[in-house]
């Protein structure tokens, strides 16, 4: 192809780099191309929300227009941004492979609180022009107030140095493209399955020609990533059949295991200040997955369940409380199981050679600390599951593993690569099923500690909820040694260990993607009762 490919890109930092990977890209294969910028509505007008912008495509109407009178040949878009639907006589060519997905919190380091969720101070001041992003991090922090945040990145950045905020969101792909040093502030990441489901295709981007240029097509055809493309096209699907904008409160992430397993992620609110729902669904084929997902949405033809009981005490302000007080489902929680103290006191010589500290329970966590361990400076800190994170931040605990999987091994292979070699003290509870400590290497000192006993309530009560959650092993043991479960009780166990013990009985079990509340919630939202 002799012929030079002219890239239309509108003028950001950002978007000059997307432009500038594509060419390089092309580069590569031979085909020389030169950049247009080009001026689009988004750029113009920076006092609004991007929700009180008219219309859609305010970042690509623009660049498609020249498109398609043929003053450019190509527009590199970042694929979030783009319409669910090309205009008439345009395509997406290729897609990019994909960029962390995740969400970055930047925080003024004198407004940091480690004790909270995400770590910023109580009644902190966050910008974004996000309804996404607001609708989801005002259900876990709801003392929060948000201020519209608009600019390039840069000058997000530098309106947060500036003080006119206390902390700010962002996608992690954009500060790690312009290779920002963001030092300076104090960064906490936020996975795409966890407190924050991102944009549909956040972090690809997209290629659009014109429907007619078969040449360019079959060459782009060399720098599209067909995983990706499958991967998005179920986000991408979910937002057109819900006929949303980049400014729906909207998350959507799937992903692909091994096994060749299609996980699928969803958020979704009328607007930025409704608590969201969220759902989290597998399938073996993406075919049909956007559709179920949309429809699990349709709560005027489908029925949530009524009552759901789980197997541990819920606060006021929990968050698998709200999301079905939300739906008015009713609530059972009570612990099946107690616990007490095997230890009163702790040498601290204990501690002298120790690298890493491992809780598997956040009983584990508040009964380790009332023995008022005196902790050398340099000890790490692993857990599983964010609810034990968020017990050890509340004592102002930085946390340096986190298992995110309901699988104790796949977390026990993960904490493996990092700490094998060192020493790991395990508090733990008399007759722990020690599944950490199973894949960690034979030149790993492993120290345990019993610190608490788990007892079995006796004679306890039958419960006639819809669905039923047990949030460990003991308490199925504990409900099941009086109990049988009713006809079309539905049970959900909070991870594998949990739901090994259904397995043994021969029942049949839910499983969340992540054993904390935010898990939960995602499989209850999903469960149809008859």
């Amino acid at each position: 192809m002799e012929r030079t490919i002219t890239i239309g890109t509108r003028g950001s930092d950002l978007a000059l780099w997307q432009a500038n990977f594509v060419k390089a890209a092309l580069a590569k294969i031979n085909i020389n191309a030169q950049l247009k910028v080009i001026k689009t509505q988004g750029d113009n007008i920076l006092n609004l929300r991007l929700d009180k912008l008219e219309g859609k495509g305010f970042f690509t109407k623009e660049l498609e227009e020249q498109l398609l009178d043929g003053s450019i040949d190509l527009a590199v878009h970042s694929h979030k941004d783009l319409p669910t639907k090309n205009p008439e006589g345009l395509v997406i060519a290729a897609v990019s492979g994909r960029e962390n997905p995740s969400e970055i919190i930047l925080i003024l380091k004198d407004c940091v609180d480690a004790s909270k969720k995400l770590s910023v101070k109580h009644n902190g001041i966050v910008g974004t022009s996000s309804n996404r992003r607001q609708s989801q991090l005002h259900a876990i922090r709801p003392d929060l107030e948000f201020e519209n945040l608009r600019g390039n990145v840069p000058t997000r950045i530098q309106k947060l140095r500036d003080e006119d905020y206390d902390a700010i969101i962002m996608a992690k792909a954009g500060a790690e493209r312009l290779k920002i040093d963001l030092s300076e502030f104090y960064v906490e990441e936020i996975e795409p399955t966890a407190e924050m489901v991102p944009s549909p295709a956040q972090g690809v981007l997209a290629i659009q020609i014109r429907e007619n240029d078969k040449e360019l097509f079959d060459i782009l055809q060399n720098l599209n990533d067909k995983e990706v493309a499958e991967k998005i096209g179920v986000e991408r699907k979910v937002l057109n059949l819900f006929d949303g904008g980049c400014h729906m409160p909207l998350g959507c992430f799937c992903e692909k295991d091994e096994e060749g397993i299609f996980h699928a992620w969803t958020t979704k609110s009328i607007d930025q200040d409704e608590f969201p729902d969220r759902l989290y669904l597998t399938s073996n084929t993406t075919e049909g997955l956007a559709e179920k997902i949309v429809s699990k949405f349709d709560l005027a033809n489908r029925k949530l369940p009524k009552t759901v009981f789980i197997s541990r005490e819920l606060s006021e302000h929990s968050y698998f409380r709200k999301a079905l007080e939300k739906h008015k489902i009713k609530i059972e929680d009570r612990s099946l199981i107690r616990t007490v103290p095997t230890i009163h006191k702790l040498d601290s010589y204990i501690f002298k050679q120790v690298d890493w500290i491992f809780f598997s329970s956040k009983n584990g966590i508040e009964y380790f600390f009332e023995l008022n361990p005196l902790l050398p400076k340099g000890i790490k800190f692993g857990v599983v599951g964010r609810g034990s994170e968020e017990a050890l931040k509340q004592r102002g605990k930085k946390v340096d593993f986190i298992g995110e999987s309901s699988d104790t091994e796949e977390i026990s292979k993960e904490f493996a690569q990092i700490a094998n070699g060192q020493t790991i003290l395990f508090p733990l509870a008399k007759d722990s099923l020690r599944s950490i400590q199973k894949e960690l290497a034979k030149d790993t000192k492993i120290i345990e500690v019993v610190i608490y006993e788990t007892i079995l309530e006796e004679n306890v009560a039958q419960t006639y909820a819809d669905v039923l959650v047990f949030t460990s092993p003991s308490n199925v043991e504990a409900y099941f040694e009086e109990n049988l479960l009713e006809p079309n009780q539905q049970v959900v166990a909070i991870g594998k260990s949990t739901g090994k013990k259904f397995e043994e009985m021969g029942v049949k079990y839910i499983l969340p993607a992540s054993p904390d509340e935010i898990g939960l919630a995602e499989v209850v939202f999903g469960i149809d009762v008859l």
